[in-house]
């Protein structure tokens, strides 16, 4: 599926981005990607970053074939080929039993269906690859500097000081400054979920290895997707829980893993087993926003969780980034000016972003079914999985198969 593209406007010759001076807030997934993008476009470009170090942080992320075409087209198939793990399949199964639900199927049968494979990687070996990328190609990169907003062509950091820039790219994430600025008194809603993440070192679990698969294990109103990371060194864990009341949405807030466990208790096997060599985990509280219906506002452009902050139930957070990252270096490479060129970013973006972030606020509710509807949907599924096999591939087609490249 390729990228509906709208006309260039006008006869007047595409914009040289050589003449622009391009400020990149962020220095994440969707910030390297989009500067590195533009940099190969030959614009001058300058990542600002509010951590001291670009250190290995994070945890694990999904890949998928759409993202895999903008990573492609960038240059660095190779080297995210060789860092990545690549699933078999995903699971759903029962929570008690480990029942198979149904499987979608990944591995060789995703690179025949959408053209391109669905990796899993630690999120700091595609930053890692990322800013490298950038790096050699020019950009600067300025770490430990923190954006308070802006002036008139200008970024206004924390210490008072400016930065003159002709566009600024607002990748700073689901905490953006500069989208606060833009949308005053935007309200959040609390899901009523929580998350946990954590890694497993693969040592930890006594010479017993991970299926090559991502299980994906639904229970009522919870739900666990473990998969393996670094070729089954590490397994990532993510646990999703339903709770009535959550503060702070940072990611990064340390949690008991015993309490972990707790929540988790006589759940299938394999859960339990990756759940018992636990060491250490996180918390962060899952809240809604509302669709922001302009991502531009003068020479601000929003991309990534700055535009669109999306519930993790689709894995496309990272994705969404690199997506927007590419499109926002093509509508400038196309257009004949500014204006135009964040107009024509607008317009394809828009649309499909948004259809993301509420397609992943609706997949929680058949994750976490309860009452009488958990046993009539799970037969479904199964019976779904045994008599029509292609009908969950076929479900992601609009997703996987998007080529924003072509």
């Amino acid at each position: 599926m390729q990228l509906e593209v709208p006309q260039a406007s006008g006869d007047a010759p595409d914009m040289d981005l050589k003449t622009l001076n391009i400020t990149v807030c962020g220095g994440g997934i969707a910030g390297m990607a989009s500067a590195l993008a533009l940099a190969q476009r030959g614009a001058s470009v300058t990542v600002l970053e509010r951590a001291p170090a670009l250190e290995e942080v994070g945890a694990g992320l999904q890949v998928g074939p759409n993202g895999m075409a903008v990573l492609e087209a960038l240059g660095l198939k190779d080297k995210i080929r060789a860092l990545g793990t690549q699933p078999e399949a995903v699971e759903l199964v029962d929570h008690r039993r480990g029942q198979r639900l149904m499987r979608v199927p990944l591995g060789g049968a995703a690179e025949q269906r959408w053209g391109r494979p669905y990796l899993n990687l630690h999120r700091a070996d595609l930053l890692s690859v990322l800013a490298e990328a950038v790096q050699a190609a020019g950009v600067t990169v300025r770490l430990g500097t923190t954006v308070a907003g802006r002036k008139p062509n200008a970024v206004l950091l924390e210490d008072g000081t400016t930065l003159a820039a002709d566009l600024i790219v607002a990748a700073d994430g689901v905490r953006s400054a500069l989208r606060k600025r833009m949308w005053q008194g935007e309200e959040v809603r609390f899901t009523g979920q929580v998350a946990w993440r954590a890694l497993v070192s693969a040592e930890r679990l006594g010479g017993w290895e991970m299926p090559r698969y991502t299980l994906l294990t639904l229970g009522p109103g919870k739900h666990v997707v473990l998969y393996r990371l670094r070729e089954g060194a590490l397994i990532n864990v993510v646990a999703v829980e339903e709770r009535e009341t959550w503060v702070e949405e940072g990611w990064s807030i340390p949690g008991d893993p015993d309490e972990l466990r707790r929540r988790f208790a006589g759940w299938n096997p394999v859960v339990e087993r990756v759940l018992s060599a636990v060491e250490s985990t996180y918390q962060w509280g899952l809240f809604e926003h509302p669709v922001l219906q302009h991502w531009v506002e003068d020479e601000v452009v929003l991309i990534g969780d700055a535009a669109h902050p999306m519930l993790p139930f689709l894995a496309q957070g990272a994705v969404m980034a690199l997506e927007d990252a590419w499109v926002l270096a093509d509508s400038l490479a196309r257009e004949r000016d500014l204006p135009s060129s964040l107009a024509r970013y607008q317009t394809l973006r828009h649309p499909r972003g948004t259809r993301v972030q509420s397609q992943a606020a609706r997949q929680a509710r058949l994750y976490h079914a309860r009452g009488p509807l958990r046993p009539g949907l799970h037969l479904g599924m199964s019976l779904v999985n045994s008599l029509l096999p292609d009908f969950a591939p076929r479900r992601f087609d609009w997703l996987y198969g998007m080529d924003v490249t072509a």
